[in-house]
Parts: C-alpha cells; sequence; structure tokens
C-alpha cells in the first residue's frame, strides 16, 4: 500500500513531459506523424495509379502487335 504500481508512474511521468517541454514536443511529433501518413498515403495511391497506366500501356501494345501480325 505504501509504494507506487507501474501505471502511477506511467502517469507521473506523463505528467512530468507534459508541464516540463514534453507539449511543444509531443505536438510537433503528432504533426510529423500525420505528414507521415499523409505521405504514405500518397505514395499508394500513385503506385495504384502507376499500376494502372502500366497495365493500360501493356494492353496498347498487346492490340497494337495483334492488329500489326493480323
Amino acid at each position: 500500500m505504501g509504494s507506487f504500481s507501474i501505471w502511477h508512474w506511467i502517469i507521473v511521468l506523463a505528467v512530468v513531459l507534459i508541464l516540463f517541454g514534453g507539449g511543444g514536443k509531443i505536438s510537433r511529433l503528432a504533426g510529423d506523424l500525420a505528414g507521415g501518413i499523409k505521405s504514405f498515403r500518397k505514395g499508394i495511391k500513385e503506385e495504384d495509379g502507376t499500376a494502372k497506366d502500366d497495365a493500360t500501356q501493356t494492353k496498347v501494345a498487346d492490340d497494337k502487335d495483334k492488329a500489326a501480325q493480323g
């Protein structure tokens, strides 16, 4: 009953970080995380678009080859 559990120490540490210099760092960290997520999503969309473009170009090239042969 006299000692703190691990959860008490985690809460105390979080409060100390927020009060003594953690506030600006936490908001910057959250902004960096959001920017990373946006970049990841943009990369996924660009890759999907590239894959679709490649498939379209391959189909057009195949059609041209078939037309040249036949």
